[in-house]
């Protein structure tokens, strides 16, 4: 929202949480600034949008008349009952992780939410502190170029269309989540008549509403179970690494120092690290080149050193 659109709603706002009866259209124009200068179609307009904008935010707008004998003349208000919250209390840990949660967007993306919800807090009297919380640094990024147009879709139950691996899917947006460092869309695809998850980074061309907000009803669907098929298959093989010390973290995350009866160079440490795909174990491996040596099983040894050739063969 525009700073200058964004300034005229909040005057719109308190001119109708200050009133204590109905105001019609002609003292709004002349009160509140924003509506000053704009013709009568303009100013129309501009009214009725903030109207629908402020009763999105969930803003209780009112309309009704004054004048028994001419209920005809609209006027508006935001009753203070309807408006105001009832008083927060929180315990200083509560608070606390009130405002780390504010500091997880690590981008621009949502961060100006974020912003707005801990000046709420601070102005309700609560002191969300995440310095009490400091040793947490939670990070959820979203630079996704699709994420926002997703995000608003959901939120607004709007048709979608979007390119995918090459090919146009159509979809109503169920919801989004964040699993394993990336970003996934739930919905129905309309095509295939199916549920399904689409991964962020995978969306290949802009995301295009194809339908009205609120068009369709999201169903009472199990997300957590879909999610669930997110997760990779149980490890079913395992391999023992040498790993030079404070290399190969995410290998070394995923297995345990173990023993070995085989020499290791100097600096290095021997680790157990299971794996489901070995493509992807030896791509690992390859990656991080004399840092990490392959010591069992005799076949995924062949298949890193086999990998490093290709590799030497097309740089030559």
């Amino acid at each position: 929202m525009a700073p200058r659109k964004s300034e005229r709603i909040m005057n719109l706002t308190i001119c109708l949480l200050m009133a204590r009866r109905f105001v019609d259209k002609a003292y709004i124009r002349q009160a509140v600034e924003g509506y000053h200068g704009l013709g009568d179609a303009a100013f129309e307009r501009a009214f009725e949008r903030d109207k629908e904008e402020l009763r999105e935010l969930g803003v209780p707008i009112e309309t009704g008349s004054n004048d028994p004998l001419f209920p005809d003349e609209a006027g508006y208000r935001i009753r203070r009952s309807d408006f105001e919250l009832p008083a927060i209390d929180f315990t200083p840990a509560e608070a606390a992780v009130l405002g780390l949660a504010t500091r997880v967007w690590d981008d621009a993306t949502q961060a100006d939410q974020a912003v707005s919800a801990l000046a709420k807090l601070r102005a309700a009297g609560v002191d969300p502190d995440p310095s009490r919380v400091s040793g947490l640094a939670p990070s959820v990024g979203a630079r996704e170029q699709s994420f926002v147009p997703l995000w608003k879709a959901t939120v607004g139950s709007t048709p979608v269309s979007f390119g995918y691996r090459g090919k146009l899917r159509r979809v109503q947006p169920w919801t989004m989540a964040y699993r394993q460092g990336a970003w996934y869309l739930l919905g129905h695809d309309l095509d295939r008549q199916d549920s399904r998850t689409f991964k962020l980074a995978r969306i290949d061309t802009e995301v295009t509403p194809i339908g009205r907000p609120g068009e369709f009803a999201r169903p009472d669907v199990d997300a957590r179970a879909l999610l669930d098929k997110l997760r990779p298959s149980p490890p079913d093989a395992e391999a023992v690494l040498a790993i030079r010390a404070d290399r190969g973290p995410a290998l070394r995350r995923q297995g345990v120092e173990a023993e070995t009866d085989r020499p290791l160079p100097p600096g290095y440490h021997a680790y157990r690290v299971p794996y489901s795909s070995q493509a992807d174990i030896v791509g690992e491996i390859c990656a991080q080149g004399a840092d990490v040596l392959v010591l069992e099983p005799s076949g995924l040894a062949a298949a890193v050193i086999a990998q490093l050739r290709t590799v030497e063969e097309a740089y030559r």
